[in-house]
């Protein structure tokens, strides 16, 4: 799991170049918060905890202001 979220702050570094440091990107960067929400409800998503699910995924929206439904599929290595 941590070696996932390593890679992420990783892909951030390598496509912006406005990224200085680590702690910058894990506070500032709404797209990288909207994926780790979106791997929590995507879990939930195939354990069958729809609603639960769904409700996450609006809070995370409230808050990145990006939404990535929790039945979607995304690969590795996506930037927002």
């Amino acid at each position: 799991m941590f070696e996932r979220i390593q890679e992420e702050i990783e892909v951030v570094f390598e496509r912006d170049p406005a990224a200085k440091t680590k702690f910058e990107v894990v506070l500032n960067y709404p797209g990288l918060h909207a994926i780790w929400i979106h791997r929590l409800t995507h879990k939930l998503y195939l354990q069958k905890h729809y609603v639960l699910a769904r409700f996450i995924s609006q809070v995370g929206r409230f808050f990145t202001q990006v939404e990535i439904h929790p039945g979607a599929t995304i690969g590795r290595r996506l930037f927002i």
